[in-house]
């Protein structure tokens, strides 16, 4: 069945390959964002496109939507200790605003809340489920803490909200300041091949999953023909890589040796934990839903994009 769907922070990384798993599966989207137009890559997918800041407002949109998938907010954990009011206000602000809107229309969409993996706490066992423990290790994890709270809220005043927790998503057009896209630019910027890269702690596990696997998440869970059976869902691949590995696969996509690596201290965070996965056995039960992309296929795509 064709939906219309309402994306917000349309022009990200994670927002030009959703329009296109939509439009790929049969629905209309409208945009959002706060630049002047639709991105080149997106532009001629979309039903309409609103400029706007939904930290201030809720647009009133010519059409109405069947669902909403709610992107936008400011996503970096480092800054947010620089900035913590910013992301405390702002990420809450939108979520406000766009309920609100709702709450007093008479047309309901789904509305999918994209928090994150990075709300729970990393030392308990795992896997984490939903059930896991959540901790406030930063003022961006407060934010996304803060929006799952009033979704909870929002469902309590007659809208359906779901919350989404995307651990690690990597994929073609990712840009730097995340590890994936750090260690090609890096291998690809040497003098020569027998040069070390500069590099972390890369001996820590995380979950990766390919962006292009996240969205076909957030398609099922907002088009989903029938009422949700939860309210909160984990997006992750169930496994751990270590940076060592991740660091492997690029060499071999590559056709390299592995580099050689030199330790900067100041890309090690105090405290890193060793190990984070999520359980994915929630989203996998209700929707069916499963991985398209292995981590090497991944990693071949973003070096050919």
């Amino acid at each position: 069945m064709q939906s219309l769907i309402v994306v917000t922070g349309v022009n990200g990384f994670v927002g030009k390959h959703l329009v296109k798993e939509l439009i790929a599966s049969g629905h209309k989207v409208i945009g959002i964002g706060r630049e002047e137009n639709a991105h080149e890559k997106i532009a001629d997918d979309l039903l309409e496109y609103v400029t706007v800041d939904l930290s201030e407002a809720w647009p009133n949109l010519t059409h109405q939507p069947d669902g909403i998938i709610h992107l936008a907010g400011l996503a970096a954990v480092g800054p947010s200790f620089e900035h913590p009011q910013d992301y405390i206000s702002l990420n809450s602000a939108m979520v406000t605003n766009l309920c609100e809107h709702y709450v007093k229309n008479s047309q309901k969409p789904r509305i999918v809340i994209v928090s994150s993996g990075a709300v729970y706490d990393p030392r308990q066992p795992m896997p984490i489920s939903e059930k896991g423990t959540v901790s406030f290790s930063s003022p961006y994890a407060i934010s996304k803490v803060l929006t799952e709270h009033q979704a909870a809220y929002y469902t309590s005043r007659g809208l359906e909200c779901a919350v989404v927790r995307p651990f690690n998503h990597i994929g073609p057009g990712q840009l730097g300041g995340f590890l994936v896209p750090d260690l090609i630019e890096k291998i690809r910027s040497r003098s020569d091949d027998s040069s070390p890269i500069q590099v972390g702690n890369l001996e820590t596990r995380r979950d990766y999953t390919d962006v292009r696997d996240v969205v076909s998440a957030y398609r099922l869970i907002a088009t989903h023909p029938k009422p949700l059976q939860q309210a909160l869902y984990n997006v992750c691949s169930g496994e751990s890589l270590s940076g060592l590995e991740v660091l492997g696969t690029i060499s071999e996509v590559m056709g390299i040796n592995i580099p050689q690596t030199d330790i900067d201290r100041t890309l090690i965070r105090p405290n890193d934990v060793m190990d984070i996965r999520g359980d994915n056995s929630v989203i996998t039960s209700e929707f069916n839903w499963t991985r398209a992309y292995s981590f090497k296929q991944t990693i071949a795509d973003i070096l050919s994009a």
